[in-house]
């Protein structure tokens, strides 16, 4: 099976909607909620929104399948050790296209983009998340600070990990 990764468009937010929820990280309720924000997000200049795209799976209106995607952040002040500018923002496959190196493709796209804008690329995550972790080592992060919440994202019943790369020289 081969993949497509690209800047999503509004009409793959349906598409992105539907992975989230087979991640069950979003439910059928919050689902308008997160169809809004990430509408936004797709339509923000300011931000790159990233599908995964099956090339053999076929959805039902005969387009390829959304199996995952991901997202940067801008954030405009600091908020303590979290300084402005890009972040990575999560990243999500079904869970039947996981390990396939999916992840790693999607972030790669999106360090470019970040790389385009910015000196330095941001990211936080639980630091009970070792594969995420280690995911972004091979990128350079190295943590910064760890806290309960680092500008909107907290970390109920865990610690979040602030993490920080520099952009690649040459």
């Amino acid at each position: 099976m081969s993949f497509t990764i690209r800047p999503a468009h509004p009409v793959d937010v349906s598409g992105i909607v539907a992975a989230e929820i087979s991640a069950g990280r979003t439910s059928l309720a919050d689902a308008e909620r997160f169809t809004a924000s990430i509408s936004a997000a797709v339509a923000d200049p300011a931000r790159l929104v990233v599908v995964a795209e099956a090339q053999d799976d076929v959805n039902a209106d005969g387009g390829s399948a959304v199996v995952g995607w991901a997202k940067t952040h801008y954030w405009d002040s600091a908020d303590g050790l979290a300084l402005a500018g890009q972040y990575l923002g999560g990243v999500t496959v079904r869970p039947d296209f996981r390990r396939r190196g999916l992840a790693a493709q999607l972030t790669a796209v999106r360090l470019g983009w970040i790389w385009e804008h910015a000196e330095e690329a941001w990211y936080v995550v639980n630091a009970r998340n070792e594969a995420s972790l280690a995911l972004h080592r091979k990128w350079g992060f190295r943590e910064v600070a760890r806290g309960a919440g680092f500008h909107t994202v907290t970390f109920d019943g865990g610690e979040g990990v602030l993490l920080m790369a520099a952009r690649p020289q040459g």
